[in-house]
């Protein structure tokens, strides 16, 4: 995969250490399924979203296996040194190169294996989140490079303007997140969002609304009075 790398917060493991990446394996998380036998009767009761609505994951497991070439004995010590230093243990957030717009959060750990005297092999796995968070919330500033023209969304959401009313939409992505509201109201009176059927407060300051969980697909929230806010959201994909 010859440049093709892996960014540990701000270390790229190409562009820091050489290596070639070799092989990625991006386990799925398990579900937490919560299946209740019925005495006397057929089947099972699922209750695995009997909480939320919605599934709940274990963690998973990425793995990725690089090659450390021109790594003879004398510097294979200090290289696997380097790499643990910096990694083995740590929680990290981390991009692939080749799925940019998107970071896992995880525990790193290192394996390692000389078997000649021109090639290494480095192993770094990390165990991590379920989801994987877009790179840039609503409210961070976002760079073209990384985005996709196909599958990315543009997320503007800051210092919206609410002049009597305004109708805004959200397209959410798999995972359920209740967002962050910050509200700048002109006479200090703050705003009311509707969503869903219901309407609520949402005074100056920042605060979120428990029922109000954006979900895969297009939600849609209507505020009312004058001042601007402003919606902080990440989507989270599996």
């Amino acid at each position: 995969m010859s440049e093709v790398g892996v960014l540990f917060d701000d270390i790229h493991t190409y562009k820091t250490w050489g290596l070639r990446l070799k092989k990625i394996v991006i386990g799925q998380p398990s579900a937490k399924s919560i299946l209740v036998d019925i005495e006397g009767g057929d089947g099972v009761l699922d209750l695995s979203t009997s909480l939320t609505g919605d599934m709940a994951y274990e963690t998973r497991k990425l793995e990725f296996t690089f090659d450390a070439p021109n790594c003879d004995y004398y510097r294979w010590p200090d290289l696997v040194s380097e790499i643990s230093d910096e990694l083995h243990g740590r929680r990290k957030k981390i991009i692939m190169d080749i799925d940019p717009g998107y970071y896992y959060d995880g525990l790193i750990d290192i394996s390692n294996d000389k078997s000649n005297v021109v090639f290494a092999e480095i192993v770094i796995t990390a165990e991590c989140q379920p989801y994987k968070l877009e790179r840039y919330s609503s409210l961070e500033d976002w760079e073209w490079d990384p985005f996709d023209f196909e599958t990315g969304i543009i997320r503007e959401y800051k210092d919206l303007r609410v002049e009597g009313s305004l109708t805004f939409t959200i397209e959410g992505r798999r995972k359920q997140i209740i967002p962050a509201f910050t509200v700048k109201s002109d006479d200090g009176s703050g705003l009311k969002v509707e969503f869903n059927g219901s309407e609520y407060d949402l005074p100056d300051g920042t605060s979120r609304v428990l029922n109000i969980v954006i979900r895969s697909g297009t939600n849609t929230l209507y505020f009312t009075g004058n001042g601007t806010v402003s919606i902080d959201y990440r989507g989270g994909r599996l």
